[in-house]
């Protein structure tokens, strides 16, 4: 080969070369402006999570800004059939080393779908109860009654049983109480439906239920079912518990507890 060929052949692969630098600058600028323009659009009508389309459209990106990639490095006569093989193996040792975190990403989108619960509802899942602060892409954020974070992959919350506390508008609170065999069960009943009845959380209908529900060894149990709203529900549960004790105590009727007795032989 002599000096012209190789000049000839240095100025080709410098051209082949710049005008594959300009293509993938100019179709990864493309690639990004209209992949954004399309999730703006999309997070605007559909009612699903940003962070979803986010997730969404990063690896369609990168999946599109790869086969550029291969394109323009097939353009410059490269033999991709390596690389490929490469890319290949490399994207299933991949998939299984994030097989977890696929599933908690399939989880979310799942979640963000059907719906079973929303932020600022009280759920319990997974052995944990708490309020919904946050559904992100992986995983769900739950604040405990004593203020703890609960971070619950979103692959075991979609597959699982769970509970929401929130979902309906009102819930139904039951409370027992254990009075006495000496103590009279009308009069306790009475007691417990007036202070249920005054109390302005405690809805009248569905009407207030309170009977007796048991006889056990120590005592007759009363149960109360008032009906509240489901924001209300705490409240109303240690507002009769405290007003319900002391009514009963005021009124003489005796509240047992367990309690052993020990008789002593002589010999």
């Amino acid at each position: 080969m002599n000096i012209s060929e190789i000049v000839t052949s240095v100025i080709s692969s410098g051209i082949r070369m710049s005008i594959a630098v300009f293509l993938l600058f100019f179709a990864f600028r493309l690639i990004n402006v209209v992949a954004k323009k399309l999730e703006d659009r999309l997070c605007r009508r559909a009612d699903l999570d940003k962070t979803v389309f986010s997730a969404i459209f990063y690896g369609v990106r990168a999946l599109l800004k790869i086969l550029v990639i291969l394109s323009l490095v097939a353009y410059l006569g490269v033999d991709v059939s390596g690389i490929t093989a490469l890319i290949a193996s490399l994207g299933v040792g991949f998939g299984l080393a994030v097989n977890g975190a696929l599933s908690n990403l399939a989880g979310g989108v799942l979640l963000l779908i059907t719906r079973p619960f929303k932020i600022d509802d009280f759920i319990e899942a997974e052995g944990f109860s708490g309020t919904v602060e946050d559904i992100r892409v992986t995983f769900t954020r739950l604040r405990t009654p004593d203020n703890k974070v609960v971070y619950i992959p979103n692959g075991r919350l979609s597959t699982d049983t769970l509970i929401n506390f929130s979902e309906k508008p009102i819930r139904r609170l039951d409370l027992v109480f254990t009075v006495s065999y000496d103590s009279s069960t009308d009069l306790a009943i009475k007691v417990i439906y007036d202070a249920i009845s005054e109390n302005p959380l405690a809805l009248a209908e569905p009407e207030p239920n309170v009977k007796i529900s048991d006889y056990k060894e120590s005592g007759i149990e009363i149960i109360a079912r008032p009906w509240v709203l489901s924001e209300n529900y705490w409240q109303l549960k240690f507002d009769l518990l405290d007003v319900i004790g002391k009514r009963l105590k005021e009124e003489g009727i005796v509240i047992p507890y367990n309690q052993i007795d020990v008789h002593i032989k002589e010999k």
